[in-house]
């Protein structure tokens, strides 16, 4: 909307320079210089977060997660786990982000996963604990990765604070930063992984992003060449075992129920290479014994 504003304003400079420049042309090539100014002002206070400001917001909020939960050290399932979800993120929407893809397992039993802005994944213990194949770890994976290609995570900062600190960032005199432009940025960015912590820890993201989420993973799945029913079985399979949404740790998703009935004639129509499938499961369950 600012643009739009400003954008007539300078054709209007423009036209009026054009009109009146035997009258007045140093006058005018003066005014148009300041709106060139403001409108570059403007433009940067308008834009979105880049993908590589996007990629340190998203460390950030993984250092804060990891200052609550430690990382398992169990390299070979760390690495296996990165295997299989680096192979859903070819099949994404993101393919690649700024930093790359990075999947982590939380040492913890708690039941959840999360998506840090950027590329950042981490699966907790006590979510791998309740999958029965690899199809189900790359299920969960390819909802998570699904937030990260739909930057569900940085839209979660507020748009007052991102402008703030773009207004800050943008301005001529904040080319050298004081103290008190330090001070502030420093504010705002902390406040701005704050913003993305609480949707991905306490409160959740909104059921329709999490809806679209599951949605997408689907896609993901079947162009990975796993079982996209792999998502409808690990969900039912929670809701048998007492882990579903509502409650505990799991409230940072939408009921079981819902996620459930979402993806119900939504699950593409693939053929399952039942050998494929079976290689799979043991090597799954190799690595989790």
């Amino acid at each position: 909307m600012i643009l739009k504003g400003i954008i007539p304003a300078l054709l209007y400079v423009f036209l009026c320079a054009s009109a009146g420049y035997a009258i007045d042309l140093g006058g005018i090539t003066k005014y148009f210089n300041s709106a060139k100014t403001a409108a570059g002002s403007i433009t940067k206070a308008a834009r979105p977060i880049s993908d590589e400001e996007e990629y340190y917001v998203g460390r950030a909020v993984a250092a804060k997660i990891l200052g609550t939960y430690q990382l398992l050290g169990n390299i070979e399932l760390t690495w296996y786990v990165n295997l299989v979800g680096k192979t859903i993120t070819l099949s994404s929407d993101k393919p690649f982000t700024y930093g790359g893809y990075h999947f982590g397992v939380l040492d913890t039993d708690e039941v959840n996963a999360f998506a840090c802005p950027g590329g950042t994944i981490l699966i907790t213990k006590g979510m791998i604990k309740t999958m029965r194949s690899e199809d189900e770890l790359a299920a969960v994976l390819a909802h998570e990765v699904a937030h990260i290609s739909k930057r569900d995570g940085i839209g979660a900062i507020s748009s007052s604070r991102w402008t703030e600190a773009l207004t800050v960032i943008g301005s001529e005199a904040a080319k050298t930063y004081g103290p008190s432009d330090v001070s502030k940025l420093v504010g705002i960015f902390e406040g701005s992984i704050d913003d993305v912590f609480k949707t991905l820890v306490v409160n959740g993201y909104g059921k329709s992003q999490e809806l679209a989420a599951d949605a997408s993973a689907l896609q993901y799945l079947e162009k990975s060449g796993y079982n996209p029913a792999a998502l409808d079985d690990f969900l039912k399979h929670l809701s048998e075992i007492g882990q579903t949404s509502g409650g505990g740790i799991t409230k940072t998703h939408p009921g079981t129920p819902d996620r459930i009935k979402n993806i119900s004639g939504k699950l593409p129509s693939v053929t399952i290479d039942p050998q494929a499938l079976q290689k799979r499961t043991v090597r799954f369950s190799t690595v989790l014994k």
